[in-house]
This record gives structure tokens, C-alpha cells and sequence, in this order.
């Protein structure tokens, strides 16, 4: 097929803005000459005049007129001798004042980046016909003409990589030992023979390791070739991160890491990402490369379908652009490989076959598999070469046919490829016979090396500059000319036919949701120790912080390394599982003995802050193993005693809610830190039993008010002159339970009726008695919805990766269940364990409201499910929960990437069920076109749908025999007792509000949202003293409140750390960078929702914030901005606006709505 045969029109829906160019056709401008109507004789000979007179000006100004329209349709047309002047060795990003476009398909009210391709339209127009294409299975028959190089020859670049997962089939350390520690020693080997030879390497979690083993020979001969280019690291994160389940702060933990690490050892700052095997790609990565200094991205496996049509109309290398980005400041290059996979025989050209014959890897002799296809490659020689070379070209070639420019780009690896020498030199010497032959020959119009990623993208953008690629009317980017804009996101992935990877959404879900457990105990703990490094004077006070320096940075290593694709995806092999598990629990012990500890600094208990002895308070929650659910400690309380209870906030807000912590006897009370009575609230813990379902427990419910990122103190007491025992709440059973005695001190009675409520001040919840199901929700403003909660099962056949549903799911719950009602004055609850097909139900679950008094718990809904997909009954089954809603959402909703954005998601029935699942790390919302909304907030990521109107089903767990045929070789079988946390929240809009089936960008969550999402994201750390004390023992008022003032409540710290914990002392006597680092997200929210979030807001961050000013006994010096992987200070080139840079001159922090902006600073106590 020729070229111009399937070159696509490239245009935007609706018209383009070059209108504005062309002569108005306006009737209100007319003439101003006013001439009699019989006079027509002397009006022409005055035209004439006029026409000689200004015969030059009218001639220029036309010509003018000409050129600015050619100018505007074809470009700016770039010096003939410009390719004459040498190749700069290193290149920055151009950068230009931000750009404001208008969109021709936005309402007035609405902004959001004006681009050329949208990932919705591209859903929209594709069939998803799945059209055989011959040797390139999912494309067509590729051809060429033959004189496309000849005014611009074919420069292809050959980059040798190797791809290392750190853990898959074997654990991390096990593929280092067996593979990655040998590759590295191959790669220092062979690349030292020859300087012609280039290779990539991604992963710094196998190179520091690496490093540690290495010589100081080998260490030597490594950073050399970094350094004369031989050997690039891409991405250099501590892994290749998964993006569809990992949140932003993980992200940015790993990268930066990773990054960081490279700098301080080799002094390389990577500007190039290569993500060849996530499952699909975020947006989130293209904003958070740029915010880092990275110029350019490569993505590899993304939907078929998609793939097929961007390669049709060659815009497979493209600027990706954030939705809301009007003024193109997160701009970033992506090139996209073309064919189904990142190993060679899908690199080289269409051809698989073909290009399987110049993997010489799979020669005899060595362990891969043999070519498939039965065509074998076969060693270069001088007899052969021509012939070798010609076959290699000719896929070259047509694979350069579906990119623009010349320059071609031509991946050489697979999975821990270059183990040995020997393999590392039948590729280099193979390939090297071909080039050689190639480069010598001029009339192929061809120059064919190896090179790395940036020698590639170099030559690309050298390439770009001297010839004019744009498309008429192509929006593209003022970063690079001559690609197309994009926005939008890549999910869900699909590699052939119907096997779309929607199952790791929820593979594993007990380790999704201890990988945010981790995350948020690590945040936590990085802000205690900057507070205890801020406030300290003295050598001796760095002790303890010093002390658990080492286990800070394992615990954002064990982070990191989960956020690999293969980790918290869930595709991991068993024993993997458990590697990762063990490391994660582990850690977290760690960061929660060193909380213990630093609270007592921070409140003053501790007045010597030495590590010398025992900690005084332990966590609140503990883990008996790394598989095991988190369990309550319970507090004594024995008789005329007190027992502290210390609550850490995270937040950046003053934190108002009701807390429970569980006490073995319920005749008990509650002070505040000054000794005043709290009002509470008694009830008994349940369980997952039908049995048993009283533990013989209680649980201790308060309203508690806690300063913004501080601790607060509050004692459990007993005996306690004056003041009220907590109240015991009324319980209520259904027929099954009602016959045993009542539990004491609690009022009993018997369910009556076919319904229950449960109500506070804001709404009131209907449930199904026979069920235990939700039913419908009056709001106190009248409103009503129907919320039909419904529990099923698919039955499946996919694996790890694949969701392969046979059918609809079906419901589970059969009438006749038990049901336990708990009504008290602080919080209502409805527990339900189901009657089911089985003995043992899989699933019980949790209803909460709570009355706090105008806190953000007022107005949700908590769910609690505990889930026990075990045994052999529910293999190769999925666990769904479903909200059946009024809401008429016409199958359109909205989930989140990765805690950062939201992206608009849309139910299409030319897509299979599993297509139309998306990833919902940990919010989901529908909205009906009367702007109400019917928003899920999650803990942990899972995997969401709306396959009907008005429905919203988030899969819960799933049980899988089969291996999907991906390469892990087992099924899904390791399935944990966990616990899904919901908070369920239902709006109105107080004004006019877009219509979501019209308006194709995504929508915000509210002020409102954002806040549950964040209380239930970074819960409050509790901590319960070890020892009780006598109530006649005097105590002071124990707290600790370090912000001079709350933040707005836009405004998020994403994190408040000290980088290098281990080396304080000495970076302050090398008087280097400064030692602590804060970093702020502004979040976008939904204006046509109430702006003060209904409670404890009265500030949003429409006005800056001052740096020096927001803490309360710490002064902060030498503030400087800089980028998300801390290694850049020069913020132009990361996109930002002026103000950014300016934070050194007087403190004003500025941020827009969805930036993270990052700021290093000294902090010293106040005098």
C-alpha cells in the first residue's frame, strides 16, 4: 500500500480558529462614501484613481494578507543550510510564555486544553472490529513507494535494553542472583570493547543493588560510559511503576528515589521515561515526568485498536497534554511503539517472522525460545550480509512509514536479555555486519547504529526543526513543532481479540490496600521526623531521628518496590506475593515504633529524646503477621484508672470527627487533654461469625478535635468523679439472634417490619430487613434517592491480568440473614452476615453515620465489607458490589488516576464487559443531568463500571484457577480475609452545572469530596499508652500544634520530609542543598458544588499562602522551588509559571488549580 494512500485527515470536530484569519463578511461594516445613484460615471473614475494612487500599498498589504495565511496553514518554513550546522551534544527544553487557546467544542463555561486527539474520540470513532491484517496481525499489509529517504535519509537508531522486573516469577533478589547482577557485569563487559555499542537500563532498584556487589573497577567503568553516552538510564525510578493502581504520592516516592540515588552515586539526572510494560498509561505520568525535568516519554502497550488508528494517521509520537491544561505548560513528548510487544520480533518491523530472524538470541545454543514461526535467524556473514541487511531494512522502512519523520527508532531486547557474553555479542556482532553494509552503501538511503534513547529523541527533534511535519490546522505544541496534541488516558488495555486487562485492578486486594496502609504511615512518619529535626538545637536531639534514618528510607524502598507493575498490580507469583507482603509489614512495624517514639519528643514526655529506652505508647492498630488484618488493641481500663489515647493528624486542616478505640469494658469514660468530660458513646465489636458474632469487646465512640498536622491527647477513664460513663447504645436484632440473652449494659429489642432505619441530622438509610441491604437515602433537605445495594458474583475465566466474565453477575444474598442494629447519639449502624448458598457466607458487611455536629462525617455513608473469598467454592469467581441509583447518568461516570485526576469514563457497547471496567484507585462518581452526584470513595485501588444506567459496581475481590495465558503460569488462588472501606456521599449542585453526556472532559470532584476522600485516605494515627495511671496522678495538658494556621482546604501537603535523614548533620556542615523539602497539590474542585464543604472550611487557596509564616515556633530559611524528583531548581524548564520561582524573595507560595509545586528549605526554632 502506498503512503499517501493511508495518510487520515487530521482535523479538529467543529471547525478551527483560523477563521479569525479571514476577511469579516460582518454587515454592519460598510462603506462611509456616500455617492448619488446617477453619478456612477465619476464614481468609477474615482475608484480607478484610487486604485492607481495606492496601486503599491493595496499590492503590499494583499501580499502581506497572503503570507500570514500561508504562514498560518503551513508553518514557519525552516533554513535550507540549517542541517549543515553540528548537532548540539545536549539539548533543553525550548520553553515559551504560556498560551491560552480557545476550544471551539467547549461551552463558555467550561476551560480544558484545546488538542488535536482526544483519547474519547478515538473510543468514539473505533469499531473495535478486531480486522485481521495479515503478517501484522492487528494492522494491515505496510508497504512504501521506495523514494521517501530521498531527500532526507533514514537514520535508524538500534537501542539495545534489557527489561528487569524487580519481582514477577522470582522474588527481587532471587532475579538478581540468577540474571539481573550478570547482565549488569555483561553490559560494563561489552560496551568497554566497543564505543560504537549503546544500551539502556531503567530500573535503579537492580542497579544500586548492583552497585553495592561492584568493584570499585567496575563502578569506575560503569559511570564512564553513562558519561560518553554509551549507556543511558531511562526513567531511572526505583522501579517501572505500575499506573493504573499506584497513587501520585507513591509515584512520586519511587522516582524521586530512584532518582536521587543516580545523582548522589554516578551524577546522572535521567530526561527520558521508557514504560514498556505497564498495562495501560496515565496521564498522571506524562504531568509528573514533566514537573521533573523529563523531555520526552515511550509507552508500548496501550489498546490494539488504538494503536492501529493513531499509526493509520501517524501520530504515534505525539504532545501529551493535561485535560485541564489551557496554556500548554505540561506539555511532553510520547512516542508510541507501534506492535504488540517490546521484544524483537514485534520492534524491528510488521513482520514478525521476519524480524524473529535477527533476534540472534534464539539461536541454537542458547536457552530462549526458538522463533515460532519456524524461520530461524541465521549468522551474519560477508556471504550473506547483503542479503541480511536488505530483508532488516525492508522492515525498517515500513515501520518508518506509519511515524513522520525519518528518524526511526528500533527497540533490540526482551525480558533479562544480555545475561552473558556471548549473547551480548552475537547481538552487537551481528547487527554491526548489517550496519556496516548499510552505511556503506549510499544508494540505500539509510544510516543504521546503535544508540540510546536520547540519541534517538535528539536527532528526532533536530530532525523536527529543520522540516516541517505539522498537519494543516494541527493544534500540535509550542514544545516541539510538526506532532499532534493529545489528551487523556490509556485504559483499559487490550492485547488482542477481547482479553482486556481489567482484572489487576483487583487482583490481590489485600496487598492493594496494605500498600496504602504503608503509604500513609510512611507520609506520616516523614513529618515527624522534619518536625524533630526542625525543633532540634542539639546534637543529641538528632539521635532518635538518626537512629530510624535507615528504616525510613528502607520503608520508601519497600514503597517503591511495590509500585512495580508487577506488584501492586497483584500479577506477582505466589511466594512473590509474600516477598512483597513481608517487606511491607516489616516496615511498617518499623515506621510505627519510630511514631511511638516521636510523639513522646513532640508532646514533651520524653524530655532527654534519647533512643535509649523502650517507646511508651504502642500503635492503636496492630498486625500479627504480613498477611493478617489489622487488630484493635484493647484498653483495659481497670477501675480508678486512666489510660492515654494519642491521635496524630496528617492533614493539613484542623480535624474535627468521631474516633473509636476498643476497651475491654464498657463502663467507661472520656476526657480531653485538659481533663473535661467528652461525651461517648458504647457499643459491642462485632465479627465475621454467625456463630459468634459479639467478640465480648466493646467499642468507644467520641468526637475529637485534633490541630492541623499535631497531636492531641484524651484519656479513657474509669471512676472518674463526675463524669458520665459512655453511652450505651440501643441494639436491635433480627428474629434469628433475638432469642439469646441481652448483652449487658445494652437496651434490647427485636427488628419489626420488613425495613430499618438508621438516621442522623443529614440524612436517613432505609434497609431491606429480610437482606440487610441498602435500599434508598432521605436527605433532611427533602431529597430522596433510591440506592439499591446489591452483592453477586461472576463467574470467569480469566486470570491475574485478564477479566473474562461469562455473563452478567449474579446476586448472592438470599432471605433470612442476621441483622444487628446500633443506634447511639455519636454513630448508627446496620451489620449484616447474609444468608447465602454456602455455609459460610463470603461476605458480611457494615452500615455507619455519624452525628459529629457539622463534621465532614456527617454527611457520608461508611460501608465496610469483609470479604472471604477462600476455598474451592468460589474458584473462578468475582465478588461485585452494585449501587443501584436513580441517578440518570446515561452509563457515564467518573473515576479517578491515581489519586491525582479524574478522567470521564463512558459505557460502549461495541466494547466487551471487561472493556468498559476502569481502575479506581480511590474515587468514583456518577451524575445524573440534574447535577446530582453518587460518589465512592475508596482506601485502597479496585476496579469500577456503570454497565447500566443509574449503576455503579466496584469488584470487591476475585478467585481465579486458570493461568490468562501472560506469562506468570498460575492462577489467582492466594486469596486473604480483608476488609473494603467505602464512604459513600450523595450531593446536589447549588448551581448551574454541565451536562456530562455533552461535555467530553472529565469533571472535579467538590470541596466536600475532596475532604472525605482525604479523612479516609490519611486516617488519624491513634496510640495507646502502654501502662494505665491512677486518676489522682497529675498529668499536664498534652499537644502538640505546629502550623501558625490551618491551610486552605484546596490545598494539600503531599509531603513534608527531610530527603536524606541520614545525612543532616553533614549537609549542614557542607552547607549544600537545603535539608527539608515540602510539597503542595492545589486540587481542582467543582465550583457548582457548596464551596466551603458544609464544615470547618473557611479558606480556599484563591489567595497565596505564605512559606515563612506557616509554622508556628519554626522560622524557615533559604525556601527555594524546585522539581518533583528534587534535582532541578531551574523551574522554567519544568513548565511552571514565573510566580513559582519566587517563593526566595518573599515566601508567597502561588499555585493553580491541580499543580504540585515542590520547595526546599532550612528550618530553625523560633528565638
Amino acid at each position: 500500500m502506498s503512503l499517501s494512500s493511508y495518510l487520515g485527515s487530521n482535523t479538529r470536530r467543529g471547525g478551527g480558529w483560523a477563521q479569525s484569519l479571514l476577511p469579516s463578511s460582518s454587515p454592519t461594516v460598510k462603506s462611509t462614501l456616500k455617492v448619488h445613484p446617477t453619478r456612477k460615471s465619476r464614481k468609477r473614475t474615482v475608484l480607478i484613481n484610487f486604485l492607481l494612487t495606492n496601486f503599491f500599498t493595496i499590492a503590499l498589504s494583499l501580499s502581506f494578507i497572503f503570507f500570514i495565511l500561508t504562514l498560518f496553514f503551513f508553518g514557519i518554513p525552516k533554513p535550507i543550510s540549517s542541517h549543515l550546522q553540528p548537532p548540539s551534544s545536549t539539548r533543553r527544553l525550548t520553553t515559551r510564555k504560556p498560551v491560552t487557546r480557545k476550544q471551539p467544542w467547549l461551552n463558555p463555561n467550561q476551560t480544558g486544553a484545546a488538542v488535536d486527539i482526544t483519547t474519547k474520540d478515538l473510543y468514539d470513532k473505533i469499531e473495535f472490529l478486531d480486522k485481521p491484517g495479515g503478517a501484522w496481525t492487528q494492522g494491515w499489509k505496510v508497504s512504501y513507494k521506495g523514494d521517501e529517504w530521498d531527500s532526507e535519509k533514514l537514520k535508524i537508531f538500534v537501542v539495545p535494553h534489557s527489561h528487569n522486573d524487580p519481582g514477577w516469577k522470582f522474588t527481587v533478589e532471587e532475579y538478581y542472583q540468577r540474571q539481573s547482577r550478570l547482565i549488569l557485569d555483561t553490559v560494563v563487559h561489552t560496551l568497554s570493547k566497543d564505543r560504537r555499542r549503546k544500551f539502556i537500563w531503567e530500573e535503579m532498584s537492580y542497579l544500586e543493588r548492583w552497585w553495592r556487589d561492584a568493584s570499585e573497577d567496575k563502578r569506575e567503568t560503569f559511570t564512564n560510559l553513562v558519561k560518553n553516552g554509551q549507556l543511558e538510564i531511562v526513567g531511572g525510578g526505583w522501579v517501572m511503576n505500575d499506573e493504573a493502581n499506584s497513587h501520585y504520592f507513591a509515584i512520586i516516592e519511587q522516582i524521586t528515589e530512584g532518582n536521587m540515588w543516580l545523582n548522589d552515586t554516578i551524577g546522572f539526572v535521567p530526561k527520558n521515561s521508557w514504560a514498556i510494560d505497564p498495562f495501560g498509561y496515565s496521564p498522571t505520568m506524562a504531568y509528573l515526568f514533566r514537573r521533573m525535568g523529563f523531555e520526552n516519554m515511550l509507552i508500548q502497550r496501550t489498546h490494539y485498536e488504538l494503536k492501529k488508528e493513531l499509526a493509520w494517521n501517524k501520530n504515534l509520537e505525539y504532545v501529551w497534554r493535561q485535560s485541564w491544561d489551557a496554556n500548554e505548560t505540561t506539555d511532553i513528548f510520547v512516542h508510541m511503539m507501534p506492535f504488540y510487544s517490546y521484544d524483537i520480533p514485534h520492534t524491528c518491523g510488521p513482520e514478525p517472522a521476519i524480524c524473529c530472524q535477527f533476534d540472534f538470541a534464539r539461536s541454537h545454543g542458547f536457552s530462549y525460545e526458538l522463533c515460532p514461526w519456524g524461520q530461524y535467524p541465521v549468522e551474519t556473514n560477508p556471504e550473506n550480509v547483503q542479503e541480511r541487511a536488505l530483508k532488516l531494512l525492508d522492515q525498517y522502512r515500513k515501520k518508518s512509514t506509519l511515524y513522520r519523520t525519518n528518524t526511526l527508532l528500533v527497540p533490540l531486547g526482551d525480558d533479562f536479555r544480555y545475561v552473558t557474553a556471548e549473547e551480548a555479542e552475537a547481538q552487537f556482532r551481528n547487527y554491526q555486519m548489517i550496519f556496516d553494509y548499510i552505511n556503506s552503501t549510499p544508494s540505500l538511503n539509510a544510516e543504521a547504529k546503535f544508540g540510546t534513547l536520547d540519541d534517538y529523541f535528539q536527532t528526532l527533534r533536530e530532525e523536527a526543526d529543520r522540516i516541517n511535519y505539522s498537519v494543516p490546522r494541527e493544534i500540535g505544541s509550542g514544545q516541539i513543532s510538526g506532532f499532534p496534541s493529545l489528551s487523556g488516558d490509556f485504559f483499559t488495555y487490550a492485547d488482542r481479540q477481547k482479553d482486556y486487562w481489567s482484572g489487576y485492578y483487583v487482583s490481590r486486594p489485600f496487598f492493594k490496600a496494605v500498600d496504602r496502609v504503608l503509604e500513609q504511615t510512611l507520609r506520616a512518619s516523614e513529618m515527624l521526623m522534619a518536625f524533630l529535626l526542625g525543633h532540634c538545637q542539639r546534637p543529641q536531639c538528632e539521635k532518635l531521628p538518626m537512629r530510624y534514618a535507615y528504616k525510613l528510607m528502607a520503608a520508601r524502598r519497600n514503597l517503591a518496590l511495590f509500585q512495580h507493575h508487577d506488584g501492586v498490580t497483584g500479577t506477582a507469583k505466589d511466594h512473590v506475593v509474600l516477598d512483597y507482603g513481608t517487606r511491607m509489614h516489616t516496615s511498617l512495624q518499623d515506621l510505627q515504633i519510630f511514631m511511638s517514639k516521636a510523639i513522646e519528643v513532640l508532646l514533651g514526655i520524653r524530655q532527654e529524646k534519647y533512643d535509649q529506652t523502650p517507646a511508651l505508647f504502642d500503635p492503636e492498630q496492630v498486625r500479627s503477621k504480613y498477611d493478617a488484618l489489622p487488630m484493635h488493641r484493647a484498653i483495659s481500663a481497670r477501675k480508678g484508672t486512666v489510660q492515654s489515647v494519642v491521635l496524630f493528624n496528617p492533614l493539613e486542616q484542623t480535624r474535627e470527627e468521631v474516633v473509636m478505640v476498643v476497651v475491654s469494658r464498657p463502663d467507661v469514660s472520656v476526657l480531653d487533654s485538659n481533663w473535661t468530660c467528652v461525651q461517648s458513646q458504647v457499643s459491642p465489636e462485632l465479627q465475621h461469625d454467625e456463630s459468634k458474632i459479639f467478640t465480648g469487646r466493646h467499642r468507644i465512640h467520641w468526637k475529637a478535635s485534633i490541630p492541623a498536622m499535631g497531636l492531641q491527647t484524651y484519656y479513657i477513664a474509669n471512676g472518674f468523679a463526675g463524669c458520665e460513663k459512655a453511652k450505651p447504645a440501643k441494639l436491635k436484632f433480627s428474629s434469628k439472634l433475638s432469642s439469646g440473652p441481652c448483652l449487658a449494659p445494652y437496651a434490647c429489642s427485636k427488628v419489626e417490619g420488613d425495613t430499618v432505619e438508621i438516621v442522623n441530622r443529614r440524612q436517613v438509610l432505609t434497609f431491606d430487613v429480610k437482606h440487610g441491604l441498602l435500599q434508598k437515602v432521605i436527605h433532611k433537605n427533602g431529597l430522596q434517592n433510591v440506592v439499591v445495594e446489591e452483592i453477586a458474583l461472576y463467574s470467569s475465566s480469566g486470570g491475574a491480568y485478564l477479566f473474562l466474565p461469562d455473563g452478567d453477575a449474579q446476586p448472592i444474598i438470599k432471605s433470612g440473614g442476621n441483622l444487628v442494629i446500633s443506634e447511639g447519639p455519636l454513630m448508627q449502624e446496620v451489620y449484616s452476615y447474609p444468608k447465602t448458598s454456602w455455609e459460610k457466607t463470603p461476605v458480611s458487611h457494615s452500615t455507619r453515620i455519624y452525628n459529629g455536629g457539622n463534621t465532614v462525617q456527617d454527611f457520608l455513608i461508611e460501608k465496610e465489607y469483609h470479604v472471604e473469598l477462600l476455598g474451592k467454592d468460589f474458584n473462578d469467581r468475582e465478588l461485585i458490589v452494585r449501587y443501584k441509583t436513580d441517578t440518570n447518568n446515561k452509563r457515564i461516570f467518573y473515576s479517578d488516576l491515581n489519586g491525582f485526576q479524574m478522567s470521564r469514563r463512558e459505557t460502549y457497547d461495541k466494547i466487551p464487559l471487561q472493556g468498559n471496567y476502569y481502575p479506581m484507585p480511590s474515587l468514583a462518581f456518577m451524575q445524573g443531568s440534574n447535577g446530582q452526584r453518587f460518589s465512592i470513595h475508596s482506601r485502597q485501588a479496585l476496579g469500577a463500571a456503570s454497565l447500566k444506567e443509574g449503576w455503579l459496581e466496584i469488584m470487591l475481590d476475585r478467585r481465579l484457577v486458570r493461568d490468562d495465558g501472560r506469562g506468570l503460569g498460575q492462577g489467582v488462588m492466594d486469596n486473604r480475609v480483608m476488609n473494603v472501606v467505602f464512604h459513600i456521599l450523595m450531593e446536589s449542585n447549588i448551581s448551574s452545572t454541565s451536562d456530562p453526556v455533552s461535555n467530553p472532559l472529565p469533571l472535579s470532584p467538590s470541596l466536600l469530596s475532596h475532604r472525605v476522600n482525604a479523612q479516609l485516605n490519611y486516617p488519624l494515627h491513634a496510640f495507646i499508652a502502654k501502662k494505665p495511671q491512677e486518676i489522682s496522678a497529675p498529668t499536664h495538658s498534652r499537644s502538640f500544634s505546629p502550623l501558625a494556621a490551618p491551610l486552605p482546604c484546596d490545598l494539600h501537603i503531599v509531603s513534608f520530609k527531610v530527603p536524606r535523614p541520614s545525612k543532616y548533620s553533614q549537609q549542614q556542615q557542607q552547607l549544600v542543598d537545603p535539608r527539608l523539602v515540602l510539597m503542595l497539590h492545589r486540587r481542582n474542585w467543582d465550583s457548582s458544588y457548596c464551596k466551603k464543604a458544609r464544615s470547618q472550611c473557611t479558606a480556599v487557596a484563591d489567595e497565596s499562602v505564605n512559606l515563612f509564616n506557616m509554622f508556628k515556633d519554626l522560622t524557615v530559611l533559604n525556601a527555594r522551588a524546585t522539581s518533583l524528583n528534587l534535582l532541578h531548581d531551574d523551574t522554567e524548564m519544568l513548565g511552571y509559571t514565573e510566580q513559582f520561582g519566587d517563593v526566595a524573595r518573599d515566601g508567597r507560595v502561588i499555585i493553580p488549580p491541580m499543580e504540585i509545586q515542590a520547595y526546599k528549605f532550612e528550618l530553625r526554632p523560633r528565638q
